[in-house]
């Protein structure tokens, strides 16, 4: 080693300039690299979870093209599919993304998007009338679909019934978000005397766009025109803004931030301090992992309506995958693409391993969607 150390360079640009000859070859020799079957990344391991339990299957069938599962985070997902779309670098033949990642991909001309245009397969295969429309909705730009939807990701209100029964309030007669904190406004109170409310009753941050946008979007407030143009200022969109305003700060305040991805915003669920949490499928499944030891306090009920008469539901985020344009075989990957997300094994899985409701409407009668829930009372 001594020997070798007076020939390595010695000033800064020359350590440099070997790091870069290193990370070329190193790319270089990755690139030609051969990969066996089909590549699929996605972001969540949960999901590849149950993407396992159909591979075997896969794998008897095409023994020549075996399924290979991969997880990524999502930003090194996000990366490195990019860096493919607009460089040519490897990406996998099948890339699982959520929604917020679709941004840059959808941001160029059609013909330079990066995975393949799924249109008129869905529309030859009757996809389009079997799976849920709306699901399609995220993965849509410009009247082209470039990804099978994951998920419906309904949003429910889930509420301590603990309390609200105690307090003789029957949601029963609950029908809009008036209705809702109007009820709810016996149980703010101040219980220790210091002058600040100790109980909300509804669950949520103006630091984080989640919660109005699930009302937004359950308004009929919209983001973009049916071109993928932005479509913010509307008169809508005003209203419903100015009025989630004064839910979150004022002398009308009714939302509490509770975090449940933190301890203490955990401690302060158990204290009361929030009622109704908005609860979209996968979150609802989140939460009888999160709070084990609240099993029977909480139930779930329609969202109140923005007025009289409007849905009673909404939608919070979405997965998708797609094929990558760069694939050789776009055939066999749509055949593995329907087999991970059309199968009704991987909708039992996703709902009773996580919640997750399919948008395949076959698999909406399948047995697990009537069990009963031990965390929902």
């Amino acid at each position: 080693m001594s020997r070798l150390l007076p020939r390595l360079p010695r000033s800064g640009l020359g350590v440099l300039a070997v790091l870069a000859v290193l990370s070329s070859a190193v790319m270089w020799f990755e690139t030609i690299r051969p990969t066996v079957g089909l590549q699929v990344w996605a972001f969540d391991p949960g999901h590849v979870d149950v993407y396992r339990l159909l591979v075997p299957g896969w794998n008897r069938l095409h023994p020549d093209h075996p399924l290979a599962l991969n997880v990524l985070s999502g930003s090194a997902l996000q990366t490195r599919m990019m860096s493919g779309f607009l460089a040519g670098t490897p990406v996998a033949d099948l890339l699982e993304i959520e929604r917020t990642q679709t941004g840059p991909v959808f941001a160029g001309p059609i013909d330079g998007i990066g995975f393949v245009d799924l249109t008129d397969r869905l529309r030859q295969e009757g996809l389009l009338d079997q799976i849920n429309a709306a699901s399609f909705s995220p993965w849509t730009t410009r009247g082209h679909i470039f990804g099978l939807p994951h998920d419906v990701h309904p949003v429910m209100l889930a509420y301590r019934s603990d309390l609200v029964e105690a307090a003789g309030i029957d949601v029963s007669r609950i029908e809009t978000w008036d209705d809702y904190f109007r009820a709810m406004r016996p149980l703010m109170r101040d219980l220790d005397g210091d002058g600040r409310v100790d109980c909300y009753p509804l669950n949520g941050t103006y630091a984080n766009p989640s919660t109005a946008e699930v009302i937004l979007l359950q308004a009929g407030g919209t983001f973009f025109t049916d071109d993928g143009q932005a479509n913010l200022d509307t008169e809508i969109n005003a209203e419903i803004l100015a009025r989630l305003a004064t839910w979150f700060e004022g002398p009308a305040r009714v939302i509490g931030d509770a975090n449940l991805g933190t301890v203490s915003g955990q401690q302060m669920v158990h204290s009361g301090f929030v009622i109704g949490i908005i609860a979209p499928d996968f979150f609802a499944g989140s939460m009888t992992t999160m709070l084990t030891d609240m099993a029977g306090q909480f139930k779930l009920m329609p969202l109140p309506a923005w007025r009289p008469g409007g849905r009673r539901t909404s939608v919070q985020g979405g997965t998708m995958m797609g094929i990558a344009r760069s694939t050789p075989d776009v055939d066999l990957a749509w055949a593995a693409l329907k087999e991970l997300y059309l199968s009704p094994v991987s909708a039992e899985h996703l709902f009773r391993d996580r919640g997750i409701v399919t948008p395949v409407k076959a698999n909406w009668g399948h047995p697990v969607f009537d069990e009963p829930s031990a965390f929902f009372s």
